[in-house]
């Protein structure tokens, strides 16, 4: 055990544990005066947030623990796990803001959609990883994974969650890039994709969607519905400037900004601790990615490097959609940023992640770095056998 610990890569160790840690202090700082108004207790979010955090801690442990390669094993358990989920919530599920995503038990809210994300990341690295032998052969080995992979999206999508479903797509596309599929096929993908698109436009654009992207690129052509949040946002980004105005000092948070605590938590952090607090949250997110990719190059599995692959790019995709909805680069979709927002199945999902992730990393160190036995097999300057000159 001792041994296993030195091998921990501990910058990705902390990184997730300080973000879930810090994001617990910022919801409450932003839900405290929704919290008086809806519970009568200022703590309200603090301690729910408080005890996912605490159950994602103990997942996160637990699954560094487990050695990845037994997700390989239970793929079709996995799969028939995540389509009976899908379907469930659409016949049983509640309705939450117009979409029928949630698994409402009373005490406890479960999101299938978000382990939606990891299962089938689990499943197109297990599904690649043994094919990429013949991964030039497209229609046998990328067009099968294909159909199961737009069967889900497809159920996001009719739920409807189009920001769940535009993550997955993304996450997909990257773990099939990353298994060495040809620049045609890839071409060939983004055609149909393309084609899947403008026959989905019809049916899935419709008036609120559209408000979204005039509140989006067009906030101050209606100030006071479709842009309002935007604009809130901007000015408690703005009057952050570089060092905030404090800890629990937000004024945006009071009833301005809508449900600061939970997709624009961002905004909340730059008006109080400033360019300083987002450049560090930020930081973090960054380094989590970063190393993740650096883990994926390093092993020499491919299951486990298609599986580090995808959980990176869901952390760094994620991100990306939730900021640029904050700082108005993209559409308002309701994406949580990880560790940060306010929300128990996101969490327990991403500390999962970060969890095998974690292993993974332990696996590769475990390898690359030599064991004092090892060591004492490698020459040193007293030991290396001497060399014969050429006269000898």
């Amino acid at each position: 055990m001792k041994k296993r610990w030195k091998n921990l890569d501990f910058a990705l160790v902390f990184s997730p544990l300080a973000l879930a840690g810090f994001g617990v202090v910022m919801i409450y700082s932003a839900s405290m005066l929704y919290a008086v108004m809806e519970f009568d207790s200022s703590s309200y979010f603090l301690v729910k947030q408080l005890q996912w955090v605490l159950i994602g801690t103990f997942l996160f442990f637990f699954t560094m623990m487990i050695p990845y390669q037994k997700y390989k094993r239970i793929i079709k358990l996995i799969v028939l796990g995540l389509v009976v989920l899908l379907i469930g919530v659409l016949l049983f599920g509640n309705s939450i803001n117009n979409a029928k995503s949630w698994f409402n038990f009373g005490f406890f809210s479960f999101q299938p959609s978000e382990v939606a994300k990891l299962g089938l990341i689990i499943y197109l690295s297990a599904i690649f990883s043994k094919k990429i032998s013949y991964i030039d052969d497209f229609g046998k080995a990328v067009v099968p994974p294909l159909f199961l992979t737009f069967f889900i999206i497809g159920l996001i999508i009719l739920q409807p969650d189009i920001g769940t479903a535009a993550i997955i797509l993304l996450i997909s596309l990257s773990v099939i890039v990353a298994s060495g599929i040809r620049f045609r096929h890839l071409a060939l993908l983004f055609a149909v994709g393309l084609l899947f698109l403008a026959l989905a436009i019809p049916q899935l654009i419709t008036p609120e969607r559209l408000e979204r992207f005039t509140g989006a690129y067009e906030p101050f052509s209606d100030h006071l519905d479709s842009g309002y949040q935007l604009i809130q946002s901007y000015v408690a980004i703005g009057t952050g400037g570089l060092t905030g105005k404090g800890l629990g000092n937000s004024v945006q948070k009071l009833g301005y900004l809508d449900h600061a605590y939970t997709d624009f938590i961002m905004a909340v952090i730059a008006e109080e601790l400033g360019l300083i607090g987002v450049t560090i949250s930020i930081g973090l997110l960054a380094l989590i990615v970063l190393r993740g990719l650096v883990i994926a190059r390093k092993c020499d599995d491919a299951f486990g490097s298609l599986l580090a692959l995808g959980i990176s790019s869901m952390i760094g995709i994620q991100t990306f959609i939730n900021i640029g909805a904050v700082s108005g680069i993209l559409p308002i979709t309701g994406v949580p940023l990880p560790f940060l927002s306010y929300g128990g199945s996101s969490l327990l999902v991403i500390m999962v992640s970060m969890g095998i992730l974690n292993n993974i990393a332990l696996q590769v160190r475990s390898k690359s770095i030599p064991t004092r036995k090892d060591r004492q097999d490698i020459p040193t300057p007293n030991t290396r056998p001497r060399l014969r000159s050429v006269g000898q």
